[in-house]
Order: structure tokens, then C-alpha cells, then sequence
């Protein structure tokens, strides 16, 4: 059996390869209780060599924090835009999609040029301006609590509305993914709202460059099994990818 200081190292070394640890690979690597290897990550986090999260660790610190629309949509704006390529690239004649709302899926609206009718619900006003200068889009903008910080709407008169709707697709933005925990926003009601609108879609399409991964928001929305696919940049780790198509995900890497 391995002391601690060999144990120490043996996560570590896995955390640089991986990017995250998990409690159970660790007792089956190590050959030791869980209640060793929290112990282990508990030291480790008061050193300041990683984060613990719900069922293991991270390099990476998983919380995210609110901040205002027009700072991130600055922040990685090139792999924002590549990844808004490739969302609008799937959208069809005469769909009927969802976009939620953020910066990337503002610059997913950017980047719709339809050549027939397409008709697009959506609780971001930022994405409504973009898309009302085509005569082709018909734009039903959803009502309700304005969030000043992300331009968007919540409540329960948008989740109304949506109730009353059935689309083709759905274009979420998320502030944090976790392959345990799921998919995650700073906001609480906003993830309300957007857990309706992946009722209302037949398919869930996320939009999220890689910082995202392995980030925790407050408010969550719901786990990976209720996404269909996922469009993100070459930041990306293998063992993620692995992972997510591992569990039925589309991976589109930009």
C-alpha cells in the first residue's frame, strides 16, 4: 500500500493528466477507503494544489461568479465566434429554434443568415436586436423579469410561453459544466427557465467554449443526459470529449 506522500503524488500526477480526479477511480487506483482519499484532497486543497468538488477534485476552481454582459462577451471572443459558426450551421429551413441566452449564443445570432423562413424564441433582448433586421426570422421575445446583468429575461411569464410552444432545437449557453454535477448558470431562475426551454426543444445544443468545463455555476440546470450535443473549442481536454461521448453527446470541436 502506497504512504501518503506516494498517494499524494499519484493524484496530482493524474490531475495534470486528466484535469480531474474522481473519489472512486482513487480508492480503486489506490487501493484505500474513501474517507482516505477525501482526506488526501482535503490536504491537498489546504495547500492550494486543487479544488475539491462533489465526488472528487479539480486543477481548476469550479465556481463561477455573475458578471455583466458586455465584459464577457469579450473574453475569448475568438473561439465564441468560431463555436457560433458551427451552431449556425445546423440550423434548417422552416426550423423553429430556441436561443437562451449569453454571449455566446449572441454571437450564434450573430451568425444566422437564413435563406427561408426560420422562426427563433429566445429571453436574450441582445439576441432579438440582432436577429429583427432579417425579414425571413420571426422573433417571439419572452416576457418577464429583466436580468440587467445578461440582458435576458425570467419568470414565470417566459416559462408560460414556452409551455405553449414545441421547437426543433434549442441553443443554450451555460456558465459552468461538470460531468457530475451537469450543466450550471450564476443565476438561479435563469436555470429554471432554461430547464423549461430543454422541455419545449427536441434537441438540446450547447454552446460553450472550454473554460467552461469543469466550472459550477449556482443555479443548475440539469444533467448531461438531457443534452444532445455539444459545440466548444479545441481547449478542450481528450479525457473530456472521451467522457462526454462516452455518454451519447455529439462533440463538435472548432
Amino acid at each position: 500500500m502506497l504512504n501518503i506522500t506516494e498517494r499524494h503524488q499519484h493524484i496530482l500526477t493524474k490531475l495534470q493528466a486528466e484535469g480531474s480526479v474522481t473519489v472512486l477511480d482513487l480508492c480503486r487506483e489506490l487501493n484505500v477507503s474513501s474517507v482516505t482519499i477525501r482526506k488526501d484532497l482535503k490536504l491537498l486543497e489546504d495547500k492550494n494544489l486543487l479544488f475539491r468538488t462533489h465526488g472528487g477534485g479539480t486543477l481548476h476552481n469550479p465556481y463561477t461568479v455573475d458578471r455583466p454582459v458586455n465584459e464577457k462577451e469579450k473574453i475569448r471572443s475568438a473561439e465564441k465566434t468560431r463555436i457560433a459558426i458551427a451552431g449556425a450551421s445546423l440550423i434548417e429551413p422552416d426550423d423553429c429554434i430556441i436561443i437562451a441566452s449569453g454571449t455566446t449564443v449572441q454571437a450564434l445570432a450573430k451568425h444566422i443568415h437564413p435563406v427561408s423562413s426560420l422562426t427563433v424564441v429566445t429571453a436574450a433582448l441582445n439576441v432579438a436586436l440582432e436577429l429583427i433586421r432579417h425579414p425571413e426570422i420571426e422573433v417571439i421575445q419572452l416576457g418577464g423579469l429583466l436580468r440587467k446583468s445578461s440582458s435576458s429575461v425570467t419568470g414565470p411569464y417566459s416559462e408560460k410561453i414556452l409551455g405553449d410552444l414545441s421547437c426543433n432545437k434549442l441553443f443554450l449557453g451555460v456558465d459552468g459544466i461538470d460531468i457530475e454535477f451537469g450543466l450550471t448558470t450564476t443565476n438561479a431562475m435563469e436555470a429554471h427557465l432554461n430547464r423549461k426551454m430543454i422541455e419545449t426543444a427536441q434537441k438540446t445544443i450547447v454552446l460553450a467554449d472550454s473554460s467552461k468545463f469543469g466550472k459550477r455555476g449556482f443555479g443548475r440546470i440539469c444533467g448531461l443526459e438531457d443534452v444532445e450535443q455539444v459545440i466548444t473549442d479545441s481547449g478542450i481536454s481528450e479525457h473530456t470529449v472521451k467522457t462526454l461521448q462516452g455518454m451519447g453527446i455529439a462533440v463538435t470541436i472548432v
